[in-house]
């Protein structure tokens, strides 16, 4: 006992008067007892042995990091003990103890635990086996018992807990506390309310007493979701809350509560005012105490232990085959638990026994007054009984007391039907006094009951002698009956037991006859298979020769494709590598006249601003420095790219000569060798004179030499110009890098000004609004009388104080709302409000669309275009038009109803961004320079004299103009762009989500279809797991048509399928590297078929909806090629790089070579050279701090801005658009036919 831990946490090891010895064979009596049998019980003390040998197991780290492992010889010994008990493997128990499984959607990760984790999972695993171990007992013993189920009576003892309140209390005495404050309520509405409002109910003469409702405090600890018990599971399932966070929960949800208090000299402490007093709780150890986790591996372990009993406490149900650990509360059970005890206790007729403690000193005859009377206070015994003395404790409805009473004086009962009557005059009868008569129930007083029973029994006693004599005489005759159909059912059971033995001989002898055959029939099958392997066994031979033979062939024609293929490559680029040099330096000479231009209009533009003089200068210097830059940078790139070009063209004009030279000898030398063979055999053999022309023999050795040496320089000369054409190629690479920093910081500082010149024009505009206010307040005094100056009401519902300086001022009388008949009518105000709310009625309807643009948001324009909106100072239609476009897009799910909502809030944007202006800048202001060279080619396009159509133009003016906008009009111009970019996420996600599962089938797609697919591959496109492709082509049909139905902007409709190319990018690519299943030969090529009905889909869609989508898939393409490609073997690593996957970085390639595998025809990934160059490069970008991360991020962000917008649109596209013909129709709104 005292060599176990879980034993000796205490100095307590032996108790007085405790036997151990008999306590033991007390107990495995009391097994017997219950029905436990032997080997139930041998197992039982198997697995209480086996917890006790858990406990002595310690961990240390392991190997790895944040690993752990049994410490010692000793901590093994226990391991293996505990695993021989339980009957399991000794190395699942101990990966079950130091492991953890993690299941993701793709895959099952295995993570180590350190030390610490490790003793919590064992503390775990003892703790759910010895729980279940108690479940089985208590269950065995319930059944045991016998209890009827179809019974419909029961009767059961509760003994509770009692109220504790100790020094340190925990989550126990919390437990406990509750349970006391939960039966003391169902004590109070049993003894208080149910008496007191069955009185009431009844009309008796009874005076209210009133006594002490803990409702308010239940409500406190178990009321969800604000209970103390609801914020507890809340810290539970967060990793990092503690009890300090718990405490801190506590005190700022009940700080006002008054059952609730916190001490004042603890941090994590609280008092909690119960029925019978103030309790202070500790939560030190709330949030372990209440932790209750289920680990998956405990479970599966001991559900396949060989012990019949241990593997029956862990039934494997369908909620745990997830392999994932499942939290459960202890305190949300302890108050399911709590709940069903007190329904049974609803259901049943209690009757409390009070249990009273004497003294405090737990020794006999000693009764202390004070603490017993305390006793009988705070359990509500001293309010039971007052209230029980002043009624009637015992009460009968009006039929069962005439039932049960009768007998004392059945002539009540002759000649009345009257229940009341008849127990008003059985009472009187009996002769009782002080009792009430009610509604429905007789009232008696305490005694009276018992005094009526007495003579109840006196009567029953006398009729039961009578009914015993009867009985006895049923009785005999009855067992007379049995005794003789007993011996007929014996003599029945014989005869059947004769006639079972003869049915089982010839059960025999047909069994017999069944075997025989089946054995020869074994002996045919058995021959005819010998014979069969042989023959596929030949044939086999056979096939795999002209395989071979056939692969050969196969090998050779490939590696001639590859050669031509090298070839072709290097005309190509040669040639790319001449368009490149000539692009970049037509580039460099635009961007530095452009940025030249661009410096000259803003030295001018800031010429007249003093505040903010230094810093425009000292940006036009970094202008300057970064343009001086950015031309030597060219020059010196355009220098260097000459010399290269040149030195390469010497270089490879001298190699020909000398592969030339080295021809010609090598041809020479040839022809001389055929012909002195030639002369060798034209002389005839006569006389062996040996003749030997020394002089040919070293002029040729000579010639050899020379041509030895000429090769060997030319290598040398080869070499050295590769490795100068590589350390150039580098060098431009740098400079390249560098003009593009150069570049974007360039773009940079030019948006900066751009900044500083808006301030300096919002600046002017101040200080004109300004000047005007200071010449427009003089004026004001010289008028008499300045308050008749009226406040203008404008039409859409706004008031703005409007004060017009013209030469000669003039002052309005206000104005009388008056119909010409003379009558009065509604102000403008009113009118306009309303005018409001029928514009927004009809706009939250689907109007269509005219001319290919929405009609909601052109209408909403005029209409706010007309009512001076934009120039209202003050306005609260732009507000409800938010409003209204939340409310429309509150339903998310439908792509419909969203891109309906996306076309007309961009619309609208549009028209706002083309006609509003800031208040006091000019009226046409300069547009934005464009940035990059294709958009100043496009705007060189767009401002073609050749190309404008003057009456659009004016048409266009006519339909869309500049108004001077207020600060809310710019806000709702800020709103409708968040909007926008809301919407347009809604469907972009809507279309991830729809995706997502049908990407995730294609990924298991191969494994699925593997044995239907042909080696070959060429039955591909007619397998039936091309249907998810199909499918997901479906769904961007479908999105696509949604979109054009509703006229969707194009330049939006790009951005969207760009990212849910890019989503397909990334999911793709992820799980070719995390799943080594999916980076397979069939796999590519099952993956590239999907990615040509991808491609063929953006062909089909056109570069105006699709645009640069197919570009986004450009990784898992990469990938894919790489997989496919027959012979990775002969691929070198600077061929994988520039040619087969430039986008791919060196982890990614080498994750794909090393996880991959061919199912087809068993080929090998690339050398062991390419991978060992991979591995060094990759510890190379580990040193120098590089992200090691090699999974792809998917990118959420809003990728267009208004300005992309406006650049799509045309102004002059809403010339023909109409206003909605239910508005047209209306007098209001007829301003619209304009």
């Amino acid at each position: 006992m005292r060599t176990f831990h879980y034993l000796n946490q205490t100095n307590c090891y032996e108790l007085d008067g405790v036997d151990d010895c008999k306590e033991y064979i007390a107990t495995r009596k009391a097994m017997d007892t219950v029905g436990i049998s032997s080997e139930e019980q041998d197992a039982i003390f198997r697995v209480i042995a086996a917890i006790l040998h858990l406990g002595n197991i310690e961990f240390a780290k392991g190997k790895e990091m944040d690993s752990s492992t049994p410490k010692d010889e000793k901590s093994w010994f226990h391991l293996r003990t505990a695993a021989e008990l339980f009957m399991c493997d000794v190395k699942a128990l101990e990966d079950s103890l130091c492991k953890r499984v993690i299941v993701t959607r793709d895959e099952t990760i295995t993570k180590w635990l350190d030390p610490e984790a490790a003793v919590a999972s064992r503390d775990a695993l003892a703790k759910i086996v010895y729980s279940r171990l108690f479940d089985w007992l208590v269950d065995k013993i319930n059944n045991s018992i016998g209890q009827d189920p179809n019974s419909k009576c029961l009767i059961g003892v509760l003994d509770i807990y009692g109220f504790e309140s100790f020094k340190t209390n925990s989550f126990e005495q919390f437990c406990i506390n509750l349970t006391n404050e939960k039966l003391q309520q169902h004590f109070n509405q049993h003894v208080f309310k149910m008496e007191q409002e069955e009185y009431t109910k009844e009309e008796i003469d009874w005076s209210y007493i009133e006594f002490i409702d803990n409702q308010d405090v239940l409500d406190l600890i178990e009321k969800k979701p604000g209970g103390i018990i609801a914020l507890l599971d809340e810290a539970c399932m967060f990793p990092r809350s503690t009890h300090e966070t718990f405490a801190q929960k506590l005190y700022q949800t009940f700080k006002n509560h008054k059952r609730f208090s916190k001490p004042k000299l603890s941090r994590s402490d609280f008092t909690l005012s119960h029925y019978a007093g103030d309790v202070t709780y500790q939560t030190e150890f709330f949030l372990d105490k209440n932790k209750d986790y289920v680990i998956a591996e405990h479970q599966a372990l001991l559900n396949a232990s060989n012990c019949s009993f241990v593997s029956s406490l862990f039934p494997m149900s369908n909620e745990e085959t997830s392999k994932q650990s499942k939290f459960s509360s202890i305190g949300s059970r302890f108050k399911q638990q709590l709940q069903a005890l007190l329904e049974t206790l609803s259901a049943t007729e209690p009757h409390y026994i009070r249990c009273v403690k004497p003294n405090n000193l737990l020794k006999p005859a000693i009764f202390e007054n004070h603490n017993v009377l305390q006793q009988l206070r705070c359990g509500g015994v001293m309010e039971a009984i007052r209230i029980s003395c002043a009624g009637y404790p015992t009460k009968r409805p009006f039929d069962e007391f005439v039932d049960r009473f009768s007998i004392l004086a059945p002539e009540v009962l002759d000649g009345s039907t009257d229940e009341v009557t008849a127990c008003k005059r059985l009472l009187e009868k009996v002769g009782l006094e002080g009792y009430q008569i009610g509604k429905s129930k007789v009232f008696l007083r305490a005694g009276q009951m018992a005094e009526l029973d007495a003579r109840r029994t006196e009567v029953l006693g006398r009729s039961a002698s009578i009914i015993q004599r009867k009985i006895r005489s049923y009785i005999a005759q009855k067992s007379f009956t049995l005794l003789r159909r007993s011996a007929i059912h014996i003599q029945s059971v014989c005869r059947g037991e004769l006639t079972r033995k003869v049915y089982e001989g010839m059960r025999r002898e047909a069994s017999c006859l069944r075997i025989q055959r089946d054995l020869r029939m074994h002996l045919a099958r058995k021959a005819y298979k010998e014979l069969c392997s042989s023959a596929i066994s030949i044939q086999t031979g056979m096939r795999g020769m002209a395989a071979r033979n056939e692969l050969r062939f196969r090998r050779q024609t490939s590696a001639a494709i590859v050669i031509q293929s090298h070839c072709r490559k290097f005309l190509a680029l040669s040639e790319y590598r001449k368009l490149k040099k000539a692009a970049i330096t037509t580039q460099c000479a635009w961007r530095a006249r452009v940025a030249r231009r661009e410096l000259r209009k803003l030295k001018t533009a800031a010429r007249e601003t003093g505040a903010l003089q230094a810093a425009k200068n000292k940006l036009e210097k970094q202008v300057e420095e970064l343009t001086w830059r950015l031309q030597l940078e060219k020059r010196m790139r355009a220098d260097i790219e000459e010399a290269k070009t040149q030195e390469n063209e010497k270089l490879q004009s001298a190699l020909q000569d000398l592969q030339l030279q080295f021809k010609e000898t090598k041809g020479m030398l040839m022809k001389e060798r055929e012909a002195a063979e030639k002369a060798v055999k034209q002389i005839p053999i006569i006389q062996e004179v040996p003749v030997i022309d020394h002089e040919l023999m070293d002029k040729l050795n000579a010639e050899n030499e020379k041509l030895k040496s000429l090769v060997s320089s030319l290598e040398k000369k080869i070499d050295e110009t590769e490795k100068k054409y590589e350390e150039t190629s580098k060098l431009s690479e740098e400079r390249l890098k560098q003009a593009v920093e150069a570049e974007s910081k360039f773009i940079k500082l030019k948006s900066a000004m751009q900044m500083l010149e808006e301030k300096i024009s919002d600046m002017e505009s101040e200080n004109k609004i300004l000047r005007h206010q200071t010449l427009v307040t003089p004026a004001k005094g010289v008028l008499e009388h300045p308050s008749t100056l009226a406040t203008n009401v404008l039409e859409n519902g706004h008031h703005a104080n409007e004060v017009k300086s013209n030469e000669s001022q003039n002052i309005f009388p206000p104005k009388s709302y008056e119909t010409p008949d003379g009558k009065p009518r509604r102000p403008p105000t009113d009118r306009q409000h309303e005018d409001v709310d029928t514009l927004m009625d009809c706009v939250m309807k689907d109007v269509g669309f005219s001319q290919g643009k929405p009609v909601a948001a052109f209408t909403i324009y005029k209409c706010l275009l007309y009512w001076k909106s934009f120039e209202a100072e003050r306005t609260s239609v732009f507000d409800r038009l938010i409003n209204m476009i939340g409310s429309a897009i509150e339903n998310q799910e439908s792509n419909d109803h969203m891109a309906y909502w996306l076309s007309n809030t961009s619309t609208l944007l549009f028209l706002l961004q083309r006609s509003l202006r800031p208040a006091g800048s000019t009226p046409v202001r300069k547009p934005q320079p464009p940035t990059s060279l294709f958009e100043r080619m496009t705007m060189g396009f767009r401002s073609s004299p050749s190309t404008v159509n003057f009456a659009a133009a004016a048409a266009a003016l006519e339909t869309v103009r500049q108004v001077e906008a207020k600060y809310p009009a710019l806000l709702f111009k800020q709103q409708l762009t968040a909007y926008v970019e809301k919407i347009y996420g809604i469907i972009r996600d809507n279309s991830k989500k729809e995706l997502g599962s049908l990407l995730a089938l294609c990924i298991q797609a191969p494994r699925t279809s593997k044995g239907s697919v042909l080696r070959s591959g060429r039955s591909f496109g007619k397998d039936s797991s091309t249907n998810h492709w199909q499918g997901i082509i479906e769904c961007l049909n479908s999105l696509l048509s949604t979109l054009k139905e509703n006229f969707v902007p194009p330049i939006l409709v790009q951005k969207i399928f760009s990212q849910i190319f890019s989503y397909i990018n990334v999911q793709l690519f992820n799980s070719l590297l995390l799943r080594r299943e999916c980076c397979t030969f069939s796999n590519g090529e099952y993956v590239k078929a999907g990615l040509a009905e991808l491609e063929l889909w953006c062909a089909q869609a056109k570069e105006e909806y699709a645009g640069s989508a197919w570009d986004e898939l450009k990784h898992i393409r990469q990938a894919v090629g790489f997989l496919v490609i027959h012979q990775k073997y002969r691929i070198s690593y600077d061929e994988i790089t520039n040619d087969l996957c430039p986008i791919l970085s060196v982890q990614q390639l080498y994750r794909i070579c090393t996880l991959y595998w061919d199912d087809n025809y068993n080929t090998r990934s690339v050398s062991p050279d390419v991978i060992s160059s991979m591995r060094v490069l990759m510890t190379e970008d580990s040193n120098n701090a590089v992200s090691n991360s090699f999974l792809l991020d998917d990118n959420s962000s809003i990728p267009f801005s208004i300005d992309d917008l406006s650049d799509t649109l045309q102004v002059k596209e809403f010339s023909a658009v109409k206003p909605v013909t239910e508005l047209l129709e209306n007098p209001a709104f007829q301003f619209l036919h304009e």
